[in-house]
Formats: structure tokens, sequence, C-alpha cells
């Protein structure tokens, strides 16, 4: 679990409600049904006018990631490859068939393993698993991209909440004791397409997209470490290479152990 995730929520949501507070305002006046009818729905129906269903399916797939990172240990995955290639140096790249089941629920490495088992040309296989890197890093900008837009479209939408309650407004001048929480409930809308954009859409889109970047960099290792092992380098030179990709403090303790 992401704990940097939940506790920025908390620590965003935290600090506004606080600051309310403090400057002598009621948690109540923030909570207007009305408001966040407006600027939640009418978010979500501009978001879906701008991509298909199945880009918007995918993006709330991808809402778990936000939270719950995948697993993927590029420590292990440089173990690996280091295995694979002592077993390609003694027994031949036919040995890692075996291998390539063991891929089975990570569809981009055992593509990557049967190529290699089937002897194909170093420069094909490299043009091949450019393609599928390609493919997987466009399907998976999906979610980015439905969040950045949902997180341009929310202030927007929270203006026209606001102007909507000033019309309200101005329909009940002759009651002026009305007006000052009739203005104020009206800007509820724009502190909620605020909030909704800047502390959940966008932040989402960008935890995503750090995501696809991690992933981008792994599946560019397996493909760098599997080159190397069809040419048949050192499984030791492999490795050292390999952790070139490792951020500087896990180069710093790999090297120490």
């Amino acid at each position: 679990m992401d704990i940097a995730t939940i506790l920025g929520l908390v620590i965003a949501f935290a600090a506004i409600i606080g600051g309310n507070v403090l400057e002598g305002g009621h948690t109540s006046s923030l909570i207007q049904p009305t408001a966040a009818l407006i600027v939640v729905g009418g978010t979500m129906g501009a978001t879906f006018v701008s991509f298909p269903l199945g880009d918007l399916i995918k993006a709330l797939k991808d809402m778990k990631k936000v939270i719950m990172p995948p697993k993927e240990d590029m420590e292990q995955i440089i173990t690996d490859l280091a295995s694979y290639g002592n077993m390609a140096r003694h027994n031949g790249l036919l040995a890692l068939q075996p291998m390539v089941q063991e891929a089975s629920n990570d569809p981009f490495k055992a593509k990557a393993l049967q190529l290699i088992v089937d002897g194909t040309d170093p420069q094909q296989f490299n043009t091949f698993m450019e393609i599928e890197l390609s493919s997987f890093e466009t399907s998976e900008k999906v979610g980015v991209e439905v969040f950045e837009a949902a997180g341009g479209f929310a202030p927007t939408i929270g203006i026209i909440g606001a102007v909507l309650g000033l019309i309200h407004v101005m329909q009940n001048l002759s009651d002026p004791s009305k007006l000052g929480t009739g203005i104020a409930v009206a800007f509820v809308a724009t502190i909620y397409g605020l909030v909704l954009a800047n502390i959940v859409c966008l932040p989402c889109s960008s935890k995503l997209k750090k995501r696809l970047k991690n992933q981008v960099l792994i599946k560019t290792l397996i493909i760098e470490g599997l080159l190397d092992i069809q040419s048949g380098m050192n499984p030791r030179l492999m490795t050292m290479k390999l952790q070139g990709f490792l951020p500087p403090d896990k180069k710093k303790s790999t090297g120490e152990g």
C-alpha cells in the first residue's frame, strides 16, 4: 500500500477543513449536496464525452494502482535474468523453455523469453519487443489522460456551479438577509471543483504517470537482459550492467552486498 497517497489526501483535506475552522467558518457550510452534484456530475459527463467507454473503465481500474502499486522488484528481476544467463551458457537457449511457463503471469516477459528460445535474430527480437513496449505504454497512458482531462474540467464546472448559485441569489434580492448565505453557498461549488481537480484528479494522474515510467523501465531492463543472454554475455558482467537501472540508493546497497 502506498502510504504517501493516503497521507497526502488526509493532510490536504485536514488542512482545508482545519483552515476553514480557524478562520471562524463552520464545517457544515462546506457540505452542499447540490454543489457536489453539479461538480461531480458535470465533470463525469464532460469526461465521458471526451473518451470511449473502454478507456473510462480502464481508468477506474487503474485507480487501484494509485494506492496499491504493482509489486515489481527490480533487484529480483536482475537476479532472475542472471540465473537465466547461467542456464543458457551451460545448457543453451532452449534450456529457458520452462521459464516461459513460469512467466505466464507476465505476458511481456513470457513473449520475450519465447522469442529468445525460438532463436529470433537479435535485431528482430529488439524490434518486436520495442513494438510490444510501445503498445503497452500507449495502453497504460489511458488512465493518465482520463484523470488529466477530469482535472481540467472540474474547476470550470465549479465555476458553472457558482454562476448557477449566483443566479439563484439574484432571483431572491427581495430578502437581503439571505444574500450573504446564498453567495457563500454559491462559491462552495468553486471550492469543490478546485479540490476535485487539484487534490484528486491531477495527483492521481501524476501518480499513475510515475507508476508507468517505472513499469516501462522494468520492461526495458528485461529487453536488455535477454539481449545480453542471447549474445552470450558473462552473467556477472550482465548483472553489473543491469544494476545501472537501479536507483542510486539501491545501487549502493547492492554493491555493498
